[in-house]
């Protein structure tokens, strides 16, 4: 098996490589081809986290890495979560981001539905995203299939954001079986979590 991770930042080389690790048959190895100093720093460190046996050649500006997994590998329940340990992520600011509702803000409920969706898409593809976003009551429906942000939520989690939705509004709702991206968290947790960081943004 053979991934292309040129011109790709971490963590994305790192999900490619712990998504594909648990896929190869036995004795098989995979390719991961980078140019990026960054991710040959990462992934010789998930190489050996994983135990598997890893070569590196160079070709041209290129550097081709074979891992070899000694043993078969485990797939991982978040692989953002898990890429995230393997990687420094500097772009990340110590924001705390609170969604309660699909709507953003009061008033005509489509305008509102229009203005979450774009503020989530601006908060994905910023400079620095937020290290935390936590959605409980109605904005638990974003972190579940169907939702309309539900992309560019997973984009915030693989460039680090912890992700967390309230498990009692999940099941008031009857949709935990439908959560997409992220884990699930409860009342003390986010309480405990905005009391830490008194300027959370509540969306």
């Amino acid at each position: 098996m053979k991934i292309d991770a040129r011109n790709l930042t971490c963590p994305k080389p790192v999900i490619l490589t712990l998504e594909a690790l648990p896929k190869l048959a036995q004795g098989e190895a995979l390719e991961v081809v980078i140019n990026d100093a960054v991710a040959l720093g990462n992934l010789t460190r998930l190489a050996d986290e994983k135990n598997c046996e890893l070569t590196t050649t160079k070709d041209g500006e290129d550097t081709v890495m074979t891992f070899t997994p000694r043993e078969a590998v485990a797939a991982s329940a978040s692989v953002a979560t898990e890429a995230s340990l393997f990687c420094n992520i500097p772009n990340r600011s110590a924001t705390v981001v609170a969604v309660d509702a699909e709507f953003m803000g009061r008033g005509d409920d489509e305008l509102g539905h229009i203005l979450m969706k774009g503020l989530i898409y601006a908060l994905a593809h910023q400079e620095s995203v937020p290290e935390t976003m936590l959605f409980y009551n109605g904005g638990a429906h974003l972190t579940c299939e169907g939702s309309e942000s539900l992309e560019d939520i997973k984009e915030l989690e693989s460039r680090g954001t912890k992700i967390l939705t309230c498990g009692t509004c999940l099941d008031f709702y009857g949709i935990k079986d439908k959560l997409a991206v992220g884990g699930v968290t409860n009342l003390y947790a986010i309480a405990e979590i905005i009391s830490k960081q008194p300027g959370a943004m509540v969306l």
